[in-house]
């Protein structure tokens, strides 16, 4: 407790609180018989007075008030990127683009399939981005992203950024029949209840895909790296044609067309009957005599793109690429594509692609540059102009 001296000055009582206290011997008082002072903004001042052997400074400065080092670049210290188990390979490479190291952080699973995340590096205060594609196996990865994301939140990261190359789930972004469910809209649920703040993804399946989220969402395309590999081998601009694979990938394969010094478009009509279940109807536009570049978001069973490549041979076209963003690659995908219909097949690493799924034909190239540099611009609160797609309207 305290009292006031008979001379006006701010005193201890002499019994404390606890028997272990004991007051300090440089003591605040405060003279409360002078009248108050008041400054310019009409708030009162109370005098403060040191003893003869404390100043005000000395006080601040003191060793029984240290004052904490103002950490030294302190930009370079609040960003963290952690990986998840999906593509580690990806995330290794986004990272030293950016010139960091990865998070530390321990991910295991208990004997029933549990998953457990704990992070072993501090994140407080920090803009955290979790590099985690949701492919096969499709729940279990999902899942460990929820967790991840989960354990940031509690964490007291201050700002948590989903970097989702590959969005599971996104085919689902609509009712085509009745009683189905849209999985697309659940999983981006998921994600904004379980604590992200923004999402970064890589080509999604469909552009409305992003009004499901109730967060930022920054949609990047891998097409770019794509082009830039197409622009670096010697095919003359007269002969290309690009063949979107069915009618809803004709917005895609225009972009792309364009980007190809103007090529012309073809349009494979297709009719799908079930899930991973196609049928080639017609080919609208000239491919004979041309080198067909067939565009796509992803190949899963590639049942679609190897009948496309059918349909461009029997028309005509002397040499076939096919390229995708998204290399699902689930069978019998591998035995289409190595089946001689291809000159060659360009897909990117937003997916791991294991050693027993590469075929001669296979090109693999690597979105890390374009994703890091995204997170770089993200995280300085800088405009994504320098994509390649931004001037396209189709973002």
């Amino acid at each position: 407790m305290a009292c006031l001296s008979l001379s006006g000055s701010l005193l201890f009582n002499q019994k404390p609180y606890s028997t272990n206290y004991r007051p300090p011997h440089s003591l605040i008082r405060c003279n409360v018989a002078e009248s108050l002072k008041f400054d310019g903004n009409g708030r009162p001042c109370v005098p403060v007075q040191m003893n003869n052997e404390a100043t005000f400074s000395s006080f601040l400065t003191s060793k029984q008030y240290p004052r904490l080092p103002i950490p030294q670049n302190q930009s370079d210290t609040r960003i963290r990127i952690f990986s998840g188990t999906a593509n580690p390979a990806l995330s290794h490479e986004i990272a030293c683009y950016m010139g960091l190291e990865l998070g530390k952080i321990k991910i295991k699973r208990f004997a029933d399939g549990e998953i457990y995340v704990q992070l072993q590096e501090s994140v407080r205060g920090c803009d955290v981005y979790l590099v985690q594609p949701t492919c096969p196996p499709a729940n279990e990865n999902l899942m460990e992203l929820l967790i991840m994301i989960d354990a940031c939140l509690r964490a007291s990261a201050k700002h948590i950024t989903a970097v989702i190359p590959y969005f599971g789930y996104a085919r689902a972004d609509r009712k085509t029949q009745g009683r189905e469910s849209i999985a697309a809209k659940l999983v981006a649920n998921l994600i904004t209840q379980a604590g992200a703040h923004r999402v970064l993804a890589c080509d999604l399946h469909s552009g409305q895909s992003i009004g499901y989220f109730d967060i930022p969402v920054d949609h990047v395309h891998g097409q770019p790296v794509i082009l830039d590999y197409l622009a670096s081998k010697t095919i003359c601009s007269d002969d290309l044609v690009v063949v979107s694979p069915d009618v809803g990938g004709v917005a895609r394969a225009r972009a792309f067309a364009k980007k190809l010094s103007d090529a012309p478009l073809a349009i494979v009509d297709k009719r799908r009957h079930a899930h991973n279940v196609a049928e080639v109807m017609n080919l609208i536009g000239d491919v004979r005599g041309k080198v067909a570049v067939m565009v796509d978001d992803m190949i899963d069973t590639a049942g679609t793109i190897a009948k496309g490549a059918e349909l461009l041979h029997q028309e005509g076209a002397r040499e076939v690429y096919a390229c995708c963003t998204h290399a699902v690659l689930s069978p019998p995908a591998i035995e289409r594509l190595s089946s001689g219909l291809f000159q060659e097949v360009i897909v990117t690493n937003t997916i791991p692609v294991s050693e027993q799924n590469y075929f001669p034909e296979l090109t693999v190239l690597s979105v890390a540059n374009l994703l890091g540099e995204t997170i770089w611009r993200l995280h300085d609160d800088c405009s994504r102009g320098f994509e390649p797609y931004s001037s396209l309207g189709i973002d």
